[in-house]
């Protein structure tokens, strides 16, 4: 396991190897350093649940009873954690990845994945360009299949009391049982339509929102900070959660989840598989997120 520190004049970040994650990014300015996601233990034990963000490949979320029929064959998939019984937002996050290049604004990490039904190789690479994080996470389908992948992240932002989030959206999936998505509906809830800037619900929430355009943007008050989030082709879908003390001891709302993803959840049972994309054997799926750090809001 190993650490990757980048840095330019505005900001910096740190990468573990351990399940590709992101544990830092920080805006670096003349008032002090200001955390852009939830900061997490700089060392190489930290696991992806504690972390800032990581990855979501060969997709993101759960596949309902872990079962699909995809071009006449049906695929079964085994859980991955002791706590879910599904498979969850793929294998990346779980392992260790492989660093292929590094400078200090740039950093290429790989993870190769050769059992299971999804066989293949991820990729991301991290680059900073003056107040701007990209990340580019690509995915090859190293399987004798076609197969539906997507791709995604799970960032971990934090979460002050006039914490403000806009992402445009025009309908839901409700939460059904085991966390999976459930059945969709327009229109929103009264306190998670991000259409305009709103403050972040304070109950728990774990609902994908549909028709967004891929852009978001995030703003912290106290800290006279923001970011504004990009995804690059535009991911349609974003999962919102908002954990509670019910539910996670000693959670206090210091932190939420924005999710984007290139496909909705469950997709695989979807007719139209809900924006997941097949690939052939060799094709790659390539996806780019961005985080720009803006001072004075």
């Amino acid at each position: 396991m190993a650490l990757f520190s980048l840095q330019n004049q505005q900001l910096a970040l740190t990468v573990s190897s351990r399940g590709g994650t992101i544990l830092q990014l920080l805006a670096l300015t003349a008032g002090g350093d200001v955390p852009l996601l939830r900061p997490a233990e700089l060392s190489d034990d930290t696991d992806a649940l504690r972390s800032g963000c990581f990855p979501l490949v060969p997709f993101g979320n759960r596949v309902n009873g872990n079962r699909f029929s995809f071009q006449g064959r049906t695929y079964t998939l085994a859980a991955n954690t002791d706590w879910d019984q599904h498979y969850l937002h793929g294998d990346g996050w779980l392992n260790q990845w492989l660093c292929l290049e590094q400078a200090p604004d740039a950093l290429l990490l790989e993870y190769v994945h050769t059992q299971g039904g999804y066989r293949y190789r991820a990729r991301q690479r991290f680059t900073l360009t003056g107040a701007t994080l990209a990340v580019t996470l690509s995915v090859t389908n190293l399987g004798e299949d076609t197969l539906p992948f997507g791709l995604g992240w799970h960032p971990y932002f934090p979460l002050t009391e006039h914490t403000r989030l806009q992402a445009g959206a025009a309908g839901y999936w409700g939460e059904g049982e085991q966390w999976l998505a459930g059945e969709h509906r327009d229109g929103l809830p009264a306190d998670s339509d991000f259409n305009a800037p709103r403050v972040l619900p304070r109950r728990w929430v774990n609902n994908g929102f549909s028709g967004w355009d891929g852009q978001a943007r995030i703003e912290w008050p106290e800290r006279r900070h923001g970011l504004t989030l990009g995804t690059e082709p535009a991911c349609p879908v974003y999962f919102v959660f908002v954990s509670d003390p019910a539910f996670d001891p000693g959670y206090d709302f210091e932190f939420f989840c924005f999710e984007p993803m290139s496909h909705a959840a469950n997709g695989h049972n979807l007719p139209d598989l809900g924006g997941l994309t097949a690939l052939a054997p060799q094709e790659t799926l390539t996806q780019t997120l961005s985080l720009v750090s803006q001072a004075g809001v």
